[in-house]
């Protein structure tokens, strides 16, 4: 069924509450494991639909935030979520405390039972009303962000689109540009302060009330991570700091040289060539079209997904007025279809969707059609940023077809940018930490943590003297910070797995695609830990990971500097 056809109700609650009602009665009275699991089992069908009406909801409203019947509706589904939520903490905890659980453990596996006990920490009755205040100030950020449009050369422009001006290898446009966006921000500063302010205090209160110390243990149980934590992560961090953060400054001290200026400005890091970035050669349908014939190229398993995307109208990627900013990958599980949403904005990251994105909305298809669980359908958020990360570095035989005689630029360009990132993640994660285990902290004392943070992570930035740059405000424009707190660090762990598949690829290609594949057909069957290494790789937190990828892209790099 395609995207425009697929119908759309409101999730009726109450009648939601008696089926959920009556599954529970059903496992908590049954006489064997077989009639919990079939109960289980029709629930599970409940949810998808439930699910489908949401994101279907989630989407049509993110395509068009001007449309009133779709904002109220998503105004809805962020109102009843935590009743949801509750409704399942509810089968959850009676299928824990089941007298059958270890036939059921040998029906589902034990990962599902070791999740569910990290789920059931999430929430609890007396913390709705305040999960409910979380996502309206989520959504006001989103509206807020999505109305964003300065003024450039006489109209009025959406942020997404000032990215090519930002990138211009004029550097007074570049600067230029980057002040345009700032501008926004400093004119909005009372607003972003206060939302975040709000948010911080509401996550806090919700950790106090599951009887934590602050928010930061049940962030990571939000993000169901179930092999590692704070401690692991600080460990990865501090070798970002340590092995990877010389080599960043070293790329960055090459690309200054590279492009002319004696003293990089934080508005010349765009910049990566002295004649501009690489951008995609044609019109977007022809970018389009280009990703057909990649993915059709790639393997016959990507060539059924692609049609599959195409077809089904499972892709929206047009900027437009009223579109909401940034881009995700959602699903609709009765349909077992994927779907993407992005902003084109006419440069590399437009292409970039068709490999980031497309790689989560792959990852989505395949696991869908094995037959597994909602709840084993996707790993841990580094897994599932490893299957996006590692197709952007998979399909690199085809970008070709996108970049034509700039093709080499990108390759180096998006490998410098994805070296480059990783520091950033990483400080984007401390900070989020550090905010969390002070949540006190003044508007102004948040920003001199973030600029402390960015003499550790990123000591080559200037910003001068810009207004909302050099007050250290940057991080208010990263959508992470404000919607997914402690989401950032996932992308970090994914790209040097991603790393580690395009180093095997340039080996061996089809042994990598075949890792690859093994890695993504466990959708969220197995840990993060354990899918790393059963696909051969070192997980990113292993001592020596980083530094080991950081040698052999920087071998990499040298060998295939313009």
């Amino acid at each position: 069924m395609k995207f425009s056809e697929m119908p759309y109700t409101r999730p009726d609650l109450e009648e939601i509450k008696k089926e959920s009602a009556a599954v529970l009665e059903r496992i908590t009275s049954a006489a064997s494991a077989q009639e919990q699991i079939d109960a289980y089992l029709a629930y599970e069908e409940k949810s998808k639909e439930v699910n489908t009406l949401c994101s279907l909801a989630y989407v049509r409203h993110t395509i068009d935030t001007k449309d009133e019947f779709y904002d109220k509706e998503n105004d809805y589904i962020d109102e009843i979520s935590p009743a949801l939520q509750e409704m399942g903490q509810k089968i959850d905890l009676a299928m824990l405390h089941s007298p059958f659980r270890p036939q059921l453990e040998e029906r589902f596996g034990s990962l599902l039972f070791k999740n569910m006990e990290i789920s059931v920490r999430c929430m609890k009755p007396e913390i709705m009303d305040l999960m409910q205040e979380e996502n309206k100030l989520q959504s006001e950020y989103q509206k807020l962000y999505a109305s964003a449009a300065v003024e450039w050369e006489g109209e009025m422009l959406p942020l997404p689109k000032l990215g090519p001006y930002m990138q211009s290898p004029d550097r007074a446009v570049r600067q230029a540009a980057w002040a345009a966006k700032g501008g926004w921000f400093e004119a909005h500063r009372e607003q972003l302060d206060e939302l975040y302010d709000k948010l911080v205090k509401n996550r806090t209160a919700q950790g106090k009330a599951m009887g934590y110390e602050n928010y930061i243990p049940l962030g990571y149980d939000r993000l169901g991570r179930n092999c590692w934590g704070p401690k692991e992560c600080a460990a990865f961090r501090d070798q970002i700091a340590v092995d990877l953060v010389p080599l960043v400054a070293k790329v960055k001290k090459n690309q200054a040289k590279r492009i002319g200026v004696d003293q990089m400005k934080f508005y010349d890091e765009s910049l990566l060539f002295p004649d501009g970035n690489a951008k995609p050669q044609g019109t977007p349908d022809e970018i389009l079209a280009a990703g057909r014939e990649m993915y059709h190229a790639l393997s016959q398993e990507t060539k059924e997904f692609i049609d599959f995307l195409y077809d089904g109208e499972l892709l929206d990627v047009l900027s437009k007025d009223g579109k909401a900013p940034g881009g995700y990958c959602t699903s609709f599980p009765i349909y077992k279809a994927p779907f993407i949403f992005s902003n084109f904005n006419g440069t590399s990251g437009d292409v970039d969707v068709l490999t980031h994105e497309a790689g989560h909305a792959f990852a989505d298809y395949r696991a869908a059609r094995k037959g597994y669980l909602s709840a084993l359908m996707s790993p841990t958020m580094e897994g599932c940023e490893t299957h996006s990360m590692s197709m952007e570095f998979l399909t690199a035989p085809w970008h070709d077809k996108f970049f034509g005689p700039q093709t080499r630029k990108y390759e180096i360009g998006h490998c410098e940018d994805s070296l480059i990132f990783i520091p950033y993640g990483c400080m984007v994660d401390e900070f989020q930490h550090r905010i969390y285990e002070d949540p006190d902290l003044t508007p102004a004392q948040r920003n001199q943590v973030w600029l402390e943070l960015e003499a550790k992570y990123r000591p080559w930035r200037d910003y001068e003297d810009a207004p909302f740059y050099s007050r250290g405000a940057w991080w208010q424009q990263q959508l992470h910070i404000y919607l997914y707190p402690f989401y950032y660090i996932d992308y970090c762990m994914a790209q040097t797995m991603a790393f580690q598949f395009w180093t095997a690829s340039m080996v061996d290609r089809q042994e990598a695609w075949k890792r690859y594949l093994a890695f993504v057909d466990l959708g969220g069957t197995k840990t993060f830990e354990d899918l790393a290494r059963g696909a051969g790789m070192k997980v990113p937190y292993d001592p020596g990971c980083v530094r080991e990828i950081g040698e052999m892209i920087s071998k990499w790099i040298d060998e295939n500097s313009l």
